[in-house]
């Protein structure tokens, strides 16, 4: 839920010759929990210590880690630095919150920089990764297919132990980008986009992503600076203000702040 307790409404009826009111409490936001770091390679490595931490207590609780990463070139250091962890691996799935339709290998696929930046070095089987199946020509149906992978290894509805999201200049996160007509995907986990800096995408959608038991968002830069007050300030008229932040925390290094008391 974006919105908690807190609200204040006062609601007037007649009876009679009198006029009754009920006060609601105030609405307010949810605060979003935010870690400013000094650069962006502090802010990778507080990620990959979350991730980390909270791989190993999922595992002892659950028995594994079902992670779900978004792609891009700002957690490629993350990444990096989550390889070299001594993790329990042998536990974690390993899935993909977007990619775009395009050719294997392709140098903007997810991926490719994800296959560089943490599979070549992880020791992850073939089975423990699940990569989105965008390279079938019937997009629908391969969505429809990635989500009963979702489910088979996160229940009905599937509950992941941790999304790792991004954050777009123009405010998207996932393939969840301002207009699509996926913003309003309510009845599926995964779904197929209109045409996005000139790829079309494959995304999970908002019920999947706000049903995650941890977020975590990973932004830096300059260029993320005013968007990322949006979102510590709780704006949902950009698609990534509608995700959960109840139990969601941002990393960010100093150039993109997030600077909401």
């Amino acid at each position: 839920m974006l919105l908690g307790l807190g609200y204040r409404l006062k609601i007037k009826r007649w009876t009679g010759n009198a006029t009754w009111v009920m006060v609601m409490p105030e609405l307010h936001v949810v605060k979003l929990k935010h870690h400013v770091l000094l650069d962006a390679d502090a802010a990778a490595q507080q990620g990959a210590a979350f991730i980390a931490k909270l791989a190993h207590r999922t595992v002892d609780e659950r028995g594994r880690f079902l992670l779900a990463v978004s792609g891009g070139k700002t957690p490629t250091r993350m990444f990096g630095i989550l390889a070299a962890e001594n993790l329990p691996w042998d536990k974690i799935h390993l899935f993909q919150v977007d990619e775009r339709i395009a050719p294997p290998g392709a140098a903007d696929r997810n991926l490719t920089t994800l296959q560089e930046s943490l599979l070549v070095h992880a020791p992850l089987t073939s089975q423990q990764v699940h990569p989105m199946p965008v390279e079938t020509r019937d997009l629908v149906a391969a969505a429809h297919q990635y989500a009963e992978v979702l489910r088979r290894l996160g229940g009905s509805p599937p509950v992941f132990d941790l999304v790792h999201l991004g954050l777009g200049a123009d405010g998207h996160t996932a393939s969840l980008v301002p207009g699509d007509p996926v913003l309003d995907a309510l009845d599926t986990e995964v779904a197929v986009t209109a045409v996005y800096q000139n790829r079309r995408r494959m995304t999970l959608t908002y019920p999947f992503i706000n049903r995650a038991r941890h977020i975590l968002w990973l932004v830096t830069g300059t260029a993320k600076a005013q968007v990322l007050a949006r979102l510590c300030e709780g704006d949902t008229s950009i698609p990534a203000g509608r995700v959960n932040r109840e139990n969601a925390v941002v990393f960010a290094d100093q150039a993109a702040g997030c600077f909401v008391p």
